[in-house]
């Protein structure tokens, strides 16, 4: 049976403070900035540890909206919006080059990154935000989505990412955090879910269809209340299929 090497990454520094727990188990980690949490402070301590478990790190950027968690989608000014993406990326940036450590990429965060999958005016506002990063910096991106596409034609790096602890339509979308469903927290299912799309190349969605997935990089939230306990459940078992996390 044919080794696999793949990617997890979580999302980190959103106040939970379970990251010296995590970072052992996991490769990468996308790191909150301030738009939705997170602070200097937060920031320096999340990217020392990763550091120290070899983690590759990633800014976290969102509508900057504390108090939504940067999970609903905001109307706002194009500069203003544009000014908020550079501000937090260039913060953790800095904090980065402080502790000597390079970023790795960018993963927007909650509605941010569900609306520049679809909006092809946001991927842009978006995209010429971080277009320093261009040739240095990955941006992790859903399969088969508006920024996906806009990011290859501007000639951004980027990583497809598909969600381990996530049920998806059949649009190839993840179920919204208001449906009871959104979630998968028993580990078994999660490891079955992950499995499939890394072996087999396909998810099963909510109403019951096979779609093809192709992802780089696989998602655990760092939030989800018993993350880790599947991340656990996840260094042990996917060993037996053959499948390797790459630090």
């Amino acid at each position: 049976m044919e080794k696999r090497f793949i990617d997890i990454n979580c999302d980190v520094g959103e106040g939970v403070g379970n990251e010296a727990e995590l970072f052992p188990l996991i490769s990468s980690c996308n790191i909150a900035c301030g738009g939705h949490s997170g602070d200097l402070a937060s920031m320096t301590a999340v990217v020392r540890l990763a550091k120290k478990h070899r983690v590759k790190i990633g800014a976290h950027p969102s509508y900057p909206d504390i108090k939504n968690f940067g999970r609903l989608s905001i109307k706002m000014d194009t500069r203003e919006l544009s000014d908020s993406i550079k501000s937090q990326v260039e913060t953790l940036a800095f904090i980065a080059k402080k502790e000597k450590i390079d970023v790795h990429h960018i993963k927007p965060h909650g509605a941010l990154y569900n609306d520049i999958a679809k909006d092809e005016n946001l991927a842009s506002v978006f995209l010429e935000a971080v277009t320093r990063c261009k040739n240095q910096l990955f941006i992790y991106v859903p399969p088969k989505s508006i920024i996906e596409k806009l990011a290859l034609k501007k000639g951004f790096k980027i990583k497809r990412e598909a969600f381990g602890d996530r049920n998806y339509t059949a649009d190839l979308r993840l179920v919204s955090r208001k449906e009871a469903n959104a979630l998968i927290l028993n580990p078994e299912s999660v490891c079955k879910h992950l499995i499939r799309m890394v072996k087999e190349q396909y998810v099963n969605t909510i109403s019951g269809e096979r779609i093809k997935i192709k992802a780089d990089t696989y998602c655990i939230h760092g939030d989800t209340p018993n993350a880790l306990q599947i991340l656990t459940y996840l260094s042990k078992e996917l060993h037996n299929h053959k499948i390797y996390i790459s630090k």
